[in-house]
């Protein structure tokens, strides 16, 4: 049997209300995100429930992405989003493992691909 845990994030940020400092779309520490490393990352809201999980090869542009693009999963939700979370995972088959497991294990609210929890 393989027993897989959920990695303890390497990043977290939070949205700020009306941030004085430098934003990109209302988190400060965006620039934290590193653009070339590999990983998964986790969308949560204010009650701290998780809404969507998701990896990439390209950590910052990839979440980026999500809050600009028009075809993004979460695209009408995106105002409920107030904290990411990062972890960096070189490896892709286990950014694949891990964003399946943590998607059906913390039952992640936008995520429709994936699912074993319905």
């Amino acid at each position: 049997m393989i027993h897989i845990t959920i990695p303890t994030p390497d990043i977290s940020i939070t949205k700020q209300d009306a941030p004085v400092l430098s934003n990109i779309y209302g988190f400060t520490d965006f620039h934290l995100i590193p653009r070339d490393k590999g990983g998964i990352f986790m969308f949560y809201n204010d009650k701290e429930e998780l809404l969507f999980v998701g990896k990439a090869r390209k950590l910052r542009p990839r979440i980026k992405k999500h809050f600009e693009d028009t075809v993004s999963v979460i695209k009408m939700n995106r105002h409920e989003v107030t904290k990411i979370d990062v972890c960096i995972i070189e490896d892709p088959v286990h950014r694949e493992i891990y964003e399946t497991y943590i998607i059906n294990e913390l039952k992640a609210k936008y995520n429709v691909d994936k699912v074993f929890f319905k």
